[in-house]
């Protein structure tokens, strides 16, 4: 009775804790994504590979497979492709399904295992300059050739070496000034650049024999993952959409939406009730957001903190002017924001950014805030002097009060004097007597409390002046 109850109890815990796997023996792939790579290395193409990598990570993938077939393209695309593969924590390998010429070889190599299918080739990856407007290639001077082929080799040959690849056959296919001699053959000589076929790449040599480039010759996709252990892991392929291609081009202009996004929200302030600038502020952030979005960088709850902290500021300033905590609770949720919506956080990194992925933050938001700051000093001193600002005006203002007794009030409040509730930076509001006034200066800032004079008035906004002594 005891031995079945000993032998039930071992049932039991088996169930609860399953043996690992033998030594040496790594367990099952369960999962796996593939990544096909059918065009030029481009800026759409990294928010591709970037959605497939942080996908696989989030579905804790084992296996990560690019499907290889380009001409080459960007050496920047390709720097960041790299990076983002480099993310991934499993197993990594490239499939040449027809050619990996120029980045695409450099992808290739960046990658931990190499398999090519048959009649397949490899290499040519020389830099190489486009002539301006794609008007074909352009002979490049000497002196840049010698600069960036030595810094596109010594960063691939730091990714051959980390994954077991030949930096020699790297090297060669870069730099045309390099001779390939392995085991007494001269499989490229100098002032030619290397291309391997798949049976070139996977020819043995040395002692003990190892491959040149390839780890085989595989006939299709599906050979290559039964071979990699993998045939009945569940496949996920990651398939380009539209909106990386838009994308690419909103990126592009990422500060000049955030610019767009402070001069709407800026004039919407200023006129409050005439909508359409706060529509096109808020379309331009909505652009910078959705673009960053897109391109894998950031998720859209940073789009729910920018405008979390765009009530705030609003609360402050047409709410409860001179709050001082509102305002800087919000200018700081919406500088985070803007911020974060630009960071390449991997799963599993902290959330915290470090300094170098803050480095095109910065550089954006650098750019953005030097002409946000120079397109509202223009419009605060030229604005409110145009007759655009006065039709605007005009039409927020209610229906029941004419336009002619508006001005009569207006004319009326001339060289009354009250107090500033808020700064005014220029704009602001003050107390006149019993009636809040939401006025303008002709473009000084003046602190809070400062005693006030109205000198004109600019649509709804009163123009004053500090009154000195």
């Amino acid at each position: 009775m005891r031995n079945r109850l000993l032998v039930i109890w071992l049932a039991f815990l088996a169930l609860l804790c399953p043996l690992p796997s033998p030594a040496g023996e790594p367990p099952p792939i369960q999962k796996v994504f593939v990544l096909p790579i059918r065009s030029d290395i481009s800026t759409p193409l990294v928010y591709v590979v970037r959605r497939g990598v942080k996908a696989a990570m989030d579905a804790k993938a084992q296996l990560l497979v690019v499907d290889m077939e380009t001409d080459g393209g960007r050496v920047d695309a390709m720097v960041q492709i790299i990076e983002s593969l480099n993310q991934f924590p499993g197993e990594t390998v490239t499939y040449v399904n027809r050619k990996a010429f120029s980045a695409g070889a450099m992808i290739a190599v960046a990658t931990q295992k190499i398999f090519m299918a048959p009649e397949t080739v490899i290499g040519a990856a020389a830099p190489i300059m486009i002539a301006p407007g794609g008007a074909g290639v352009q002979e490049m001077p000497s002196t840049v050739e010698v600069k960036m082929t030595s810094a596109i080799s010594a960063e691939v040959r730091t990714y051959a070496q980390k994954h077991g690849h030949n930096a020699e056959v790297v090297q060669a296919m870069i730099d045309k000034q390099t001779e390939l001699v392995v085991d007494g053959h001269v499989l490229n000589p100098k002032g030619k650049i290397l291309t391997l076929t798949n049976r070139e790449a996977e020819t043995e040599y040395g002692d003990p024999p190892k491959p040149l480039l390839s780890l085989g010759t595989v006939e299709t996709l599906d050979g290559l993952l039964d071979r990699l252990g993998a045939a009945r892991a569940e496949h996920i392929t990651i398939q380009p959409t539209g909106a990386e291609r838009l994308a690419s081009w909103i990126n592009a202009l990422d500060w000049l939406w955030l610019i767009i996004g402070a001069a709407g929200i800026y004039i919407e302030f200023k006129t409050p009730g005439v909508i359409l600038p706060g529509i096109v502020g808020l379309c331009g952030i909505a652009l910078y957001f959705l673009g960053n979005y897109v391109a894998g960088l950031s998720g859209l709850e940073w789009a729910a903190i920018f405008l979390l902290g765009l009530i705030l500021v609003g609360l402050e300033l047409l709410a409860f002017p001179g709050t001082v905590a509102l305002g800087v609770a919000g200018s700081l949720l919406m500088l985070i924001s803007l911020v974060m919506a630009l960071v390449d956080i991997y799963p599993g990194m902290p959330p915290l950014p470090s300094l170098p992925q803050l480095e095109l933050p910065v550089k954006t938001l650098s750019y953005a805030g030097l002409g946000s700051l120079l397109a509202i000093l223009a419009l605060s001193r030229w604005l409110p002097r145009t007759s655009i600002y006065s039709v605007l005006v005009s039409h927020s203002a209610s229906g029941t009060v004419s336009v002619a007794a508006e001005s009569q009030k207006q004319a009326s409040r001339v060289g009354d004097q009250g107090i500033a509730l808020s700064v005014l930076r220029p704009g602001g509001k003050a107390q006149f007597g019993e009636e809040i006034v939401d006025v303008i200066t002709e473009g000084e800032m003046l602190p809070r409390g400062t005693r006030v004079r109205i000198i004109a008035h600019s649509g709804r906004e009163a123009i004053v002046a500090a009154v000195s002594g």
